[in-house]
């Protein structure tokens, strides 16, 4: 029995797609598709694998100009800023031109009469549930390097972004990939759970909430699927007296409501230095009100719509509850559209805020952002760390040696200096606490999709 998923549009409320969900008999031929393909894949060299990647990469950005728009239609990303192509392609291309260093075996020299190597064997069928937030670039990180590995890869995206795995699907057929080595299954949420269950999956690899997390966990106990992670943040950022204010000021408003805040590692609270405080909030808030909210088809909007209402109303439950202890609102603008249940959420900027808040220490993923004084850099680091999640941290200083010292004491995964709301390919993507487990991107995430075996081999 097949059920059908429906792609909301949060433009304008209407149903902008529908699909069937795969049925049990459906998921069975994928998995046997996958796992003969995998079998021939796995002997294909790295280099012949990277010329139908690289094919891949140039049939998906070939696709922008069509993808840009349905992108807005599905998950409220104004049109302007043109979809995710550049990341999309940076991400790619690194991971592809970087495999065959990272799967070439591991010698280890030294002890005559031995021959000694670890080598870098495929996992097999990979499964990756993408989330709707970044639909491509969360995709991406997985997918490109899985089959660099060698593995099969089975995509599950998020219902709200039905249509990427379409687009993944078509750009993989007109690159040539063979057949059953990547697939897009649409599925329900009780068919993905026996899917990662069943044994037949070997990597899981999840981005999307703690809870979701937790529940692809359970579904993948006993089967020893390995499992990559990437769940809820709450990303601090940490003003020193030292600075540069105006970049700072610029980068950080971007950090916080780009893609109406809805980003894995946009920046949800903010830490000033006592020093500069007063100047940094002026210059925040005066900022912050460029960043008005509109139709994503226009192109002059800056912040389009959240994904869904209830988003938006999450969002807004958190600022009242910090107005009612004491918040002070500096933008408390409504648009037209801005009403209850209505995805459409004008970005706000609170003060006086504290970590009695919800706001400042549960995920938010939406475009809010608390602003707190600190007295010093212990004060910074202690409230930067009194969270539950790590993804990433960004310190802003002229002193690199201080922000490499701070950030060695913030409980996260990545540390930024004078930089935000930003992945690089050549470092491993990961998160400490409940934001998630294992690593994606670089040479680590390679390791993370392969099984080491070792070659012990004594001369005669």
């Amino acid at each position: 029995m097949t059920d059908t998923v429906k792609i909301v549009s949060p433009i304008d409320g209407r149903v902008y797609a529908e699909r069937k969900t795969a049925s049990g008999a459906d998921i069975e031929a994928a998995v046997a598709r996958a796992k003969h393909a995998q079998k021939v894949w796995g002997e294909v060299t790295v280099r012949e694998r990277a010329k139908f990647l690289e094919h891949f990469v140039d049939a998906l950005i070939a696709k922008n100009d069509e993808i840009v728009p349905e992108l807005a239609w599905q998950m409220g990303r104004p049109v302007r800023y043109g979809g995710e192509k550049r990341g999309v392609e940076e991400r790619a291309r690194y991971m592809i031109s970087i495999a065959e260093e990272s799967l070439k075996p591991t010698e280890k020299p030294g002890k005559e009469g031995f021959t000694r190597y670890i080598a870098h064997e495929p996992l097999g069928t990979v499964m990756v549930i993408a989330p709707w937030n970044y639909p491509f670039l969360t995709a991406v990180n997985s997918i490109v390097p899985g089959l660099m590995a060698g593995n099969a890869v089975i995509l599950k995206h998020a219902s709200q972004t039905l249509l990427v795995g379409e687009r993944f699907a078509e750009a993989f057929k007109a690159a040539g990939l063979p057949e059953g080595l990547f697939q897009n299954l649409v599925l329900s949420h009780d068919h993905t759970e026996k899917l990662i269950g069943s044994g037949q999956i070997d990597h899981i690899n999840f981005t999307g909430s703690v809870e979701g997390g937790r529940r692809v966990e359970r579904a993948a106990a006993g089967t020893f699927a390995t499992l990559g992670l990437e769940l809820g943040g709450k990303d601090p950022a940490y003003v020193r007296a030292d600075a540069k204010l105006d970049y700072a000021v610029e980068n950080l408003v971007d950090g916080s409501f780009f893609n109406s805040g809805q980003s894995c590692c946009g920046v949800e609270r903010i830490y000033v230095h006592a020093d500069v405080y007063d100047k940094f909030v002026a210059g925040f808030v005066e900022n912050a009100r460029g960043w008005t909210l509109g139709n994503p088809l226009d192109a002059d909007t800056v912040v389009g719509p959240m994904a869904h209402g209830r988003f938006a109303d999450l969002v807004r439950g958190q600022t009242l509850e910090a107005l009612r202890k004491g918040a002070k609102a500096h933008l408390n603008w409504k648009h037209d559209l801005d009403e209850e249940s209505s995805p459409y959420l004008a970005p706000e900027v609170l003060t006086n805020v504290n970590h009695q808040m919800a706001v400042m220490r549960e995920e938010s993923f939406g475009p809010v952002v608390g602003i707190m004084k600190v007295a010093d850099d212990a004060e910074a680091i202690q409230l930067m760390n009194d969270s539950p999640y790590g993804l990433t941290a960004s310190i802003w200083t002229e002193d690199l040696d201080a922000a490499a010292r701070i950030g060695a004491k913030v409980e996260t995964g990545t540390v930024f200096a004078n930089r935000c709301d930003y992945l690089d390919p050549a470092l491993v993507w990961t998160g400490v606490k409940d934001t998630g487990k294992g690593g994606a991107l670089s040479e680590i995430g390679y390791a993370n999709l392969t099984q080491p075996k070792s070659f012990h081999l004594k001369h005669l």
